[in-house]
């Protein structure tokens, strides 16, 4: 089945209510949970983790920085949270995020970017076969799977779905302006492991008027 991550976040950072907003959406059955890197401190952070551990929601940290110091300070941040997954991060830094993670012995999964990502909020630049190519490039080096910006790719997004679904082995998450229920229609039917939604649940898009708890259980509804 595929699963909706609930992002709380809005605009590439974590909403500073994000504690607040966990605790109204816990009871909707939820299982999957992320946030940013930044947009809270530290202490905030831990305190959300450990409440999200606590009701058993699995949780992700996405880093979206092309610096190279702000990357590795969000992988420190995921680390010590104790996030299960790490997701996103510049192609660029991917071998390097590797080899940080082997060394720290750390055990959270790691999904990163694939292909040219560039501004911001970013977008997906480069030829199918290219940013398919950079995928199997790192399976072979032992990422955990991949963070695609599907929705966010300049070219012909079917034919992405349709080739990464077909070439790649490690399981995809698509992140990035899954806003109406066609696109999660479309993620359903060739069974992608989960997509991220942050703003248009916050936005309420998915069922106008009605608050942020219900939003979730409307797409949670449709997955079923």
């Amino acid at each position: 089945m595929t699963e909706l991550i609930f992002m709380l976040t809005h605009h590439d950072v974590t909403i500073p209510n994000a504690i607040e907003v966990f605790d109204e959406v816990k009871e909707t059955g939820i299982k999957f949970i992320g946030c940013k890197d930044v947009g809270l401190p530290i202490d905030k952070l831990r305190e959300l983790f450990g409440k999200m551990k606590k009701a058993d929601i699995t949780t992700f940290i996405e880093i979206v920085s092309d610096d190279e110091e702000k990357h590795f300070a969000g992988v420190k941040t995921a680390i010590k949270v104790d996030a299960d997954y790490l997701i996103g991060g510049m192609p660029q830094f991917t071998k390097k995020t590797l080899e940080y993670l082997k060394n720290k012995k750390a055990k959270l999964k790691f999904f990163p970017y694939i292909g040219k990502i560039v501004g911001h909020p970013c977008v997906l630049e480069g030829k199918v076969d290219e940013i398919i190519n950079n995928g199997i490039e790192f399976e072979a080096i032992g990422i955990d799977g991949i963070n695609l910006l599907l929705y966010r790719y300049v070219g012909d997004v079917d034919t992405l779905l349709n080739e990464a679904v077909k070439n790649l082995r490690v399981p995809l998450i698509i992140a990035g302006s899954i806003d109406n229920f066609e696109k999660i229609d479309q993620l359903k039917s060739k069974n992608v492991w989960a997509f991220t939604i942050g703003g248009a649940i916050l936005e309420k898009r998915f069922a106008p008027g009605k608050s942020v708890s219900e939003q979730v259980s409307v797409v949670l509804q449709h997955l079923r």
